[in-house]
């Protein structure tokens, strides 16, 4: 977050989704759904950012690389509204994740907390839409991953500087899906984080106060259970 160089990536990512009673694995949660009301639900999220080499990106040259982060922990979801006839398409989530360092034998990397209140709306031509608004705090463990320059990588533009817990990041994403065929959907989102007010907004490892991810992406269902859980 704050780094002024675009990378592009391409994925082919085989996932299941499966609705039991209790076990759970979807698009961003999966493991036991401990609670379920019409109100709340417990369960276990997760989240990942991708890793970047520090020869591709000019503030970093010389420094250890970004290494892909994975994310898990517990998450309380709460739906706003009137619940009385189902999802009400507006929810706050809460969630508390441990960060571990896919890139290096999973070496923890401290944790995060984002809340964030998400929705979600039919829109015309069997498109659906949805945005999401977010804050996400670090340990200080975790921002060092980003924001650290030690003394033996400091230079003369890149001042030794030693990260500290809090905000990391706040961030707002749109995305839009339609169904094409039975089995095929395309979906696509807009994402914007800005570093702007964080507790390491000092670092010159930040070069820019904000940046946008784009992506396009398609999902194909090759099969399905015959009898179909519930949400």
């Amino acid at each position: 977050p704050g780094a002024s160089t675009a990378t592009s990536k391409l994925f082919v990512l085989p996932y299941v989704v499966y609705r039991g009673e209790f076990f759970r694995a979807e698009q961003s949660s999966v493991g036991l759904r401990a609670i379920k009301t019409p109100r709340y639900e417990v369960d276990v999220g997760f989240a990942a950012s991708l890793g970047s080499s520090a020869n591709d990106v000019p503030a970093r040259k010389g420094m250890a690389d970004l290494g892909t982060l994975i994310e898990f922990g517990p998450r309380l979801k709460i739906q706003l509204g009137d619940v009385s006839k189902g999802p009400t398409g507006t929810w706050l989530e809460l969630p508390v994740r441990g960060v571990f360092d896919l890139s290096n034998r999973l070496v923890n990397r401290g944790w995060s907390f984002e809340p964030q209140l998400s929705f979600e709306l039919p829109l015309p031509d069997g498109w659906r839409g949805g945005g999401s608004v977010s804050a996400i705090i670090g340990s200080q463990q975790l921002n060092e991953v980003f924001y650290t320059v030690s003394a033996a990588e400091a230079t003369p533009t890149r001042p030794a500087y030693t990260a500290q817990a809090g905000l990391l990041s706040t961030r707002a994403t749109l995305s839009a899906s339609k169904k094409i065929t039975p089995d095929l959907r395309m979906l696509a989102f807009l994402r914007v984080d800005s570093v702007a007010g964080s507790a390491n907004s000092s670092s010159s490892l930040i070069e820019r106060n904000a940046g946008a991810s784009l992506g396009l992406g398609f999902t194909y269902t090759l099969g399905k259970s015959e009898k179909l859980g519930s949400r």
